[in-house]
């Protein structure tokens, strides 16, 4: 059962997106606007999707390392005068989360609000002792489904990594609150490669509303909200691209195909969990017969191997519409983005696989900036310099054992 309809079985009201605005066709109608990603069809087409205005006046900070992008982070924290957001799929009671531990609660004790929303079965492994010593400094704290609800709920579950801090500076990406997304008492090779946005501006304001959905869902205090004035100016144009189950993932899928369709030289995809529709094949092969050069970053290395087998399953079609595809050896890869022409960015939590878009909450910016996309397109060639590409001519002589993996996987990968 789609997560779309168990969530309707379950009485979560969701939303029905045109036919004319699916995936499919608006990859065909961004494909034939005039000037492809710069052309204002886009933004146009993007806001009709999402029902949602694209606002300018934003700056934006991309982060590669866990780090640095915590470091901003708790500055941020430390520096708060009101209200603190934050929402996190995993938040371990490792160094790394200890460390916000310490930021949230002195944060309470300079009199802002806190409030702090994780997932349940990703943070299964925090102890209680950790959101105790948390409610006990002040920090409301609530658990996205947890394991004593209602058992429809269980298979749904929040991705999202948000923070936001006073209304003006929102955080999202792919990295969790844990040692392994950037601690330096981690070697090398098991810091997980990642990427986080921060954006100060109106788009903050749009990540409140993010928030809120699923604050109040967990059964937290309806707390007001004011939607971001029009803002326009220097800076980059965001469009917030978020969904949770049975409300979204149609739009967010439509939106990335979008951007896709409307590349003309180059579409670089890079993910940590593949495990596609196989429309999302046919999406990438049209944009190569555009003559786009398409080129899709995945794991070498991952936590998750089944999924990495799935993906697999998958590398025969996209080879042979002439994608190209590499598989990224340092570490474990995590990140999700797309840099498409060096003009459109994304950078958030959905992957391209099942769970993405039937089951999870996510969120992701759709960045309009040609500093942010130039910034994306270096690191992305970065990253390839220690990739392997994989060929076609090697991958059809890989073992049957391999082989059968993969068949074996794909066939799980709705349930992934």
């Amino acid at each position: 059962m789609s997560g779309r309809r168990a969530m309707r079985r379950a009485g979560v009201p969701g939303t029905e997106l045109p036919r004319r605005l699916s995936a499919v066709r608006v990859g065909e109608i961004a494909g034939t606007l005039a000037s492809g990603v710069d052309d204002p069809g886009l933004e146009a087409l993007l806001a009709r999707i999402q029902r949602r205005r694209i606002l300018g006046g934003n700056r934006v900070r991309v982060f590669f390392q866990g780090e640095e992008a915590f470091a901003a982070m708790l500055d941020d924290v430390a520096a708060a005068r009101q209200e603190i957001l934050l929402e996190s799929y995993i938040l371990k009671d490792d160094e790394t989360g200890k460390r916000f531990e310490g930021a949230l609660a002195e944060a309470v004790r300079r009199g802002v609000v806190v409030r702090l929303l994780a997932d349940a079965f990703g943070s299964m492994a925090t102890r209680r002792a950790f959101w105790q010593a948390l409610e006990k400094a002040g920090v409301a704290v609530r658990l996205y489904h947890p394991f004593d609800g209602p058992l429809r709920f269980l298979p749904f579950r929040d991705h999202r990594k948000i923070l936001v801090v006073d209304r003006r500076i929102a955080y999202t990406g792919g990295m969790n609150i844990g040692d392994e997304y950037g601690s330096a008492i981690l070697p090398k090779e098991r810091v997980f490669r990642d990427t986080h946005a921060r954006v100060e501006g109106p788009t903050a304001e749009e990540m409140v509303a993010v928030f809120r959905g699923s604050w109040t869902a967990s059964g937290g205090d309806h707390f007001r909200f004011h939607p971001a004035g029009k803002a326009a100016g220097a800076g980059a144009r965001i469009l917030v691209l978020d969904s949770r189950p049975g409300r979204g993932a149609r739009e967010v899928s439509a939106s990335l195909a979008a951007v896709v369709g409307a590349s003309r030289r180059r579409m670089w995809m890079t993910t940590a969990y593949f495990a596609p529709r196989p429309r999302v094949c046919r999406v990438l092969g049209r944009a190569v017969a555009r003559g786009v050069d398409v080129r899709l970053l995945l794991p070498g290395r991952t936590d998750v191997q089944t999924v990495r087998h799935a993906g697999h399953g998958f590398f025969a079609t996209l080879l042979s519409h002439g994608v190209r595809i590499f598989e990224y050896d340092p570490a474990v890869l995590h990140a999700k983005t797309i840099v498409a022409d060096g003009a459109v960015s994304v950078i958030g939590s959905s992957n391209i696989d099942f769970r993405s878009f039937e089951r999870n909450a996510e969120c992701n910016f759709a960045i309009f900036d040609r500093g942010v996309g130039e910034l994306m397109e270096r690191q992305f060639e970065t990253d390839l310099s220690t990739a392997t590409e994989i060929r076609r001519a090697g991958w059809h002589r890989r073992s049957w054992i391999h082989r059968l993996g993969d068949a074996a996987a794909r066939r799980l990968a709705p349930l992934l």
